[in-house]
């Protein structure tokens, strides 16, 4: 996923120190960048792009950055003194995430050696405020990551920024199919797909489920059998009441609904989707010339949802863009990721959770265990009818939701860490699941995600953290609400406040 994908470094210096210090940069600059390579920190290839002197020169690299398909994002540092007032054309050009890396090639003072040759050319700590000043008085947005060069919590900093600038510059490419539209009047998943794309990057069209329902016509049986063989290979067979015959004759319409999405996909180069349980196709399923599916194509979302197509139940395209993008920065981490939704409160005596599920479409990447392929009677939406679904429960350990909403003039990210516990056994639930305690405490958190008004579907990861949703809402200028174990209620509350009143003054004086 990150193979194909760059990052550019650029060092800050000026000609007043002469040729040999130049030349020292440059090979500083190497050294450094081989090395934060070398350590399997930085998931994106570091580039080195030479040394800054002169505006002419910042102004010419920032925009091949920007033109660059390549390049997620800049590292700035500046090894010597470099005077900021020759970086503000190129920042002003500079349309890619900005990494500021404070950092010196020397770990420490050569206390008997010192003069001021070694000075003038160690000289980050003059330099990189120089440049951080200059871009805080433009109000340029950038991570500053301060620590010496060669350590891993400095080089695991910068892979968190790389991550996300992956996430950010594929969301600028992340097609989102709705079929089928948004539905029950629900206001959370709906608002404005244009200020949405203007302002994350992310497409978002209609798709008509009469077209999508031309591709399944055309998946022959030999491709649907074939697709069961790889089921039977992957998940556990459990055959319950549905009975034998029903239940091979659903697995096989799941993996042609699975075909049949599969390749919409691809040839209208999207790389998210959303279904509706009210638009499935035909109406009659009883009718001789019925097309459509039997219901909701469960078991293709949760496959694919492991593939890295982002997906929203209900016709939720934020979400589904969003499942995207944490499925690009959490690509090569350990735990997985997944869509969910707040489902059922647990008032238990001992500890108070919440019971995450969906109908059918919880990705598989979060699974315990190996999953049951099952088929059972789902009679929500337009047809109540038998449907294949894996299901499993999740695994244990920390966790962060993650969701954004669109609040009129302004979207707001909202994170909230939890607690994945282990749940009781749920012989009658046959769908996937996770049973999570929200931070700092149930009613705390509960009660803060609904005051920030919070979704009831969120995109999920075991493996991220608050600081990649940081980097993420800085990169896309866009709120930040975030809900952890140092939360309160009054001072979440003020904060709120005080946001309301920055976006209110910000957009006056635009």
């Amino acid at each position: 996923m990150f193979e194909n994908l760059e990052v550019w470094w650029l060092s800050g210096t000026q000609l007043l120190y002469g040729e040999q210090v130049l030349g020292q940069v440059d090979a500083h600059s190497n050294e450094m960048i081989a090395g934060i390579n070398a350590s399997g920190n930085v998931p994106v290839k570091i580039v080195y792009k030479g040394t800054v002197k002169s505006s002419e020169e910042a102004e010419k690299l920032m925009k091949e950055a920007t033109a660059c398909d390549k390049c997620v994002g800049v590292i700035t540092w500046m090894h010597t003194f470099s005077p900021a007032k020759m970086w503000i054309k190129g920042l002003q050009a500079l349309q890619k995430p900005m990494l500021h890396f404070h950092t010196q090639f020397n770990a420490e003072i050569p206390w008997k050696e010192i003069d001021m040759d070694f000075m003038n050319l160690n000289q980050s700590a003059h330099g990189d405020i120089e440049f951080g000043h200059a871009c805080t008085r433009m109000r340029v947005p950038r991570k500053v990551v301060v620590g010496y060069w060669k350590s891993e919590e400095a080089q695991k900093q910068i892979g968190v920024w790389a991550r996300v600038a992956a996430g950010v510059a594929d969301a600028h490419n992340t097609r989102c199919l709705m079929f089928g539209m948004n539905m029950n009047n629900v206001s959370v998943t709906d608002g404005d797909r244009v200020e949405f794309e203007q302002r994350l990057g992310y497409h978002v069209d209609y798709y008509p489920v009469s077209s999508l329902m031309d591709y399944w016509k055309k998946v022959t049986d030999a491709e649907a059998d074939a697709l069961v063989e790889e089921y039977k290979k992957e998940y556990t067979i459990k055959i319950d009441e549905s009975g034998e015959e029903i239940y091979w004759e659903k697995v096989k319409n799941a993996a042609k609904a699975e075909i049949a999405i599969r390749r919409v996909l691809k040839d209208e180069g999207a790389t998210a989707f959303t279904t509706n349980f009210d638009d499935l196709g035909d109406a009659d399923i009883n009718d001789p010339n019925f097309c459509g599916f039997d219901q909701i194509p469960g078991l293709a979302s949760q496959r694919l949802m492991a593939e890295g197509i982002g997906f929203g139940a209900e016709g939720d395209w934020k979400t589904a863009c969003l499942c995207r993008t944490m499925w690009i920065m959490n690509q090569g981490l350990a735990k997985g990721c997944s869509f969910l939704e707040d489902y059922t409160l647990n008032f238990a005596e001992n500890q108070t959770s919440i019971l995450q599920s969906h109908m059918l479409e919880v990705c598989p990447l979060i699974a315990v265990d190996k999953p049951t392929l099952e088929v059972h009677m789902l009679g929500i939406g337009i047809r109540s009818q038998f449907t294949a679904r894996l299901v499993f429960t999740s695994k244990i350990g920390s966790g962060i939701k993650a969701t954004v909403v669109d609040l009129g003039n302004r979207f707001r990210l909202i994170t909230q860490e939890v607690e994945c516990i282990e749940p009781e056994k749920m012989p009658k639930l046959p769908v996937a699941s996770a049973l999570w305690v929200p931070q700092p405490t149930f009613e705390i958190g509960a009660g803060a995600w609904i005051l920030a008004g919070g979704t009831h579907h969120s995109a999920f990861s075991y493996d991220l953290t608050e600081e990649y949703w940081d980097d993420f809402a800085e990169m896309t200028g866009i709120e930040y609400a975030k809900i952890n174990k140092q939360t309160t209620i009054p001072g979440f509350k003020q904060d709120l406040r005080n946001n309301e009143i920055y976006y209110m003054l910000n957009k006056a004086l635009r």
